[in-house]
């Protein structure tokens, strides 16, 4: 008798912000607190777009921004923080998920696809977004630690921001046990120039709703450009 080989499925690998979210979860949770009175509006917000415009320029200095980002982290238990990210995620983020998306990612597990969802957004602000999106595979910047379980104010480990994104869904795959060839195809769905190392290494790059420079490398390279806005 002859033994079937088992087909092997694909991995779909997905941005969260500005293409899983119509907006930015790192940028929307400095306005969430400013909004509930935590932080100065004057000075978050100059402060805040400054660094935007620098991650859509593709000049951002990833470690001056996180020790800008974290900061606020380091005044809260575990305990409150996760409180605020409850209402933050309810009031702020949930608006931002478009139908369409929802749809992609339960079209690819239809599949029986391996979804991932790999971002440059840390993991305090991204897991319960993965979570609410039935996603659990979160490849984020990790945060950390003291020995009571609060936050630093410090990343660790590789941050997953442009070609730190490629280190780090191959550390992910190799803790499991596979590679690349594991998987039939890889898809990396993403709205930023600033993913083009991770999308010109998968087999099918997706842009979505992309920035200019992303579009641009999109057409001239005949890359899908598709849009999960509603």
């Amino acid at each position: 008798m002859t033994t079937a080989t088992p087909t092997k499925r694909n991995l779909a690998l997905f941005d969260l912000d500005h293409t899983l979210l119509a907006g930015d979860s790192d940028f929307e949770w400095p306005r969430f607190l400013i909004k509930r009175g935590i932080l100065d509006a004057a000075q978050y917000d100059e402060r805040n777009s400054y660094f935007y415009r620098q991650y859509q320029n593709g000049t951002l200095d990833m470690q001056e921004y996180l020790a800008f980002i974290l900061a606020p982290l380091t005044r809260f238990s575990r305990h409150q923080l996760d409180e605020l990210h409850a209402d933050y995620l309810e009031n702020h983020i949930k608006p931002l998920i478009p139908a369409k998306a929802r749809q992609r990612l339960a079209a690819h597990a239809a599949e029986g696809d391996q979804i991932v969802i790999i971002t440059a957004t840390n993991r305090f602000i991204t897991g319960p977004i993965a979570r609410d999106l039935g996603v659990e595979h979160l490849i984020a910047i990790e945060l950390e630690e003291d020995a009571d379980g609060n936050f630093t104010g410090r990343p660790t480990g590789v941050l997953s921001f442009k070609e730190g994104k490629i280190t780090r869904i191959e550390q992910w795959l190799a803790e499991r046990g596979e590679s690349w060839d594991s998987y039939a195809a890889s898809y990396f769905y993403s709205d930023s120039h600033n993913d083009l190392p991770l999308m010109k290494l998968v087999d099918k790059p997706v842009a979505v709703d992309p920035d200019d420079k992303l579009r641009a490398y999109a057409e001239e390279h005949g890359w899908p450009v598709i849009s999960l806005r509603d």
